[in-house]
C-alpha cells in the first residue's frame, strides 16, 4: 500500500478508500447488495490487513447503519488512531426549514448524530454530501467550521458539486477565516469523465484531494460490455449512468480487457492503475476479499503514456447524471 496527504490536511490516507455504502441494514437500504454486519466486518478486516486506513460513509447509507456497522467494527479491529474515517451529511430537510433550522445548527445536529453511531469522539473528514441549494452556503461553512474548530471534524470535504460552488464555498470560508475544503467527491472514472473540464484544474491548482467514487463504473468496467452487474441489474441509478453511452463506452471496456490481458493483469487493476494516476485515492466498494485484494494490487500498476491514451482516446462526452443531473433550485 501506498500512503498520502489528503490535500493539505497533514492526514495521511491510503490510495484507497474503503466505501462502506454497500454495508448496513437491508432492510432500511436501496440496495439488494447490501451486506450485514458479520460479512462487512471481513471486508472491513481484509481493508485493514491490506494497509487501507481510510473508510468512507455516510448518514444516508442504509438509513444510518451504515456508519453504526463501521464504528462498531473499527472499535472491534483496530485503535481508532489507525483509521482514517469520513463521512457525510446531507441538505436540510423541509421539516427542518419550515422549523427554522439553521445551516449551523443542522450540521451541528448531523455530525452528533453521526458520531453516536460512529461510537466515535470526532471523523477525520466530514463531508458535505451535496450542495444544499435551500440553505445560505455560509451557514454550511460556518457550521463545518466550528466542528473543526470544537475537534469533532479534523478536516472537511464536499461531494457531488461543481467547480464554481467549490471555489464560492472556499472563498467565503477564506474570508472569514474559516476551515476550507480540503477533498472533493466526485463522479469519475474511464467511463465518466466530466470532471475534466473544470473540477481536477480547480482542485491541482489549489491542492485540494481527489477521492472520486464510482472508479470501477458500478462494475461495468470489469465486466464485458453485455454483461450485467449485481449492481447495475439492481440500481437503476447506476445502469441509467451509462446506458446512453453504451456503444461508446463499449470500446473503452475492451481497451481495458485488451490490456489487462496483455499485461497480466485483471481489468480491475487496469482501471484503478488509469484513476490512480489521475487523483488522491479513489473510493472503492468491495462485496468480497478478492475486491480488496484487486484494488490493492492496482497500487503498483503503472501504465504508460501510450497506454492511458488509447484507454481515454475513445471517450465522448456524456450527460450528468444521478445526484448532479438534479443538483439544482
Amino acid at each position: 500500500m501506498e500512503y498520502t496527504e489528503l490535500g493539505k490536511s497533514g492526514i495521511t490516507v491510503s490510495r484507497i478508500c474503503l466505501g462502506c455504502m454497500g454495508f448496513g441494514d437491508a432492510n432500511l437500504g436501496h440496495h439488494a447488495w447490501t451486506l450485514d454486519e458479520e460479512h462487512s466486518k471481513e471486508i472491513i478486516r481484509a481493508a485493514l490487513d491490506n494497509g487501507i486506513n481510510f473508510f468512507d460513509t455516510a448518514m444516508g447509507y442504509a438509513g444510518g447503519t451504515s456508519e453504526e456497522y463501521l464504528g462498531r467494527i473499527i472499535k472491534g479491529l483496530t485503535a481508532r488512531k489507525n483509521a482514517v474515517i469520513a463521512t457525510k451529511f446531507l441538505p436540510r430537510t423541509q421539516d427542518e426549514i419550515a422549523g427554522g433550522i439553521s445551516g449551523q445548527k443542522h450540521v451541528a445536529d448531523c455530525l452528533d448524530k453521526s458520531l453516536k453511531r460512529l461510537e466515535t469522539d470526532y471523523v477525520d473528514l466530514y463531508i458535505c454530501h451535496m450542495w444544499d441549494y435551500h440553505t445560505p452556503i455560509e451557514e454550511i461553512m460556518e457550521g463545518l467550521n466550528t466542528a473543526v474548530k470544537d475537534g469533532k471534524a479534523r478536516a472537511i470535504g464536499i461531494s457531488n458539486c461543481y467547480a464554481w460552488q467549490l471555489e464560492k464555498a472556499n472563498a467565503i470560508a477564506e474570508r472569514n477565516g474559516w476551515a476550507k475544503f480540503v477533498s472533493v467527491q466526485g463522479h469519475y472514472n474511464l467511463l465518466f469523465r466530466e470532471e475534466e473540464r473544470e473540477m481536477i484544474p480547480c482542485c491541482e491548482e489549489n491542492g485540494i484531494a481527489l477521492t472520486p467514487y464510482s472508479s470501477l463504473a458500478s462494475g461495468r468496467l470489469v465486466k464485458p460490455a453485455d454483461e450485467m452487474t449485481k449492481r447495475l441489474e439492481t440500481d437503476g441509478v447506476a445502469k441509467s449512468k451509462y446506458d446512453s453511452t453504451k456503444e461508446q463506452d463499449g470500446i473503452i471496456i475492451a481497451r481495458v480487457a485488451e490490456l489487462a490481458e496483455k499485461k497480466n493483469l485483471t481489468r480491475t487493476q487496469v482501471a484503478l492503475g488509469w484513476l490512480l494516476s489521475k487523483v488522491t485515492a479513489p473510493i472503492v466498494g468491495a462485496t468480497k476479499i478478492r475486491h480488496i485484494e484487486d484494488a490493492v494490487a492496482a497500487v503498483g500498476v503503472k501504465l504508460t503514456a501510450e497506454e492511458i491514451d488509447y484507454l481515454e482516446e475513445s471517450y465522448v462526452p456524456h450527460k450528468l447524471v444521478g445526484v448532479m443531473q438534479f443538483n439544482h433550485k
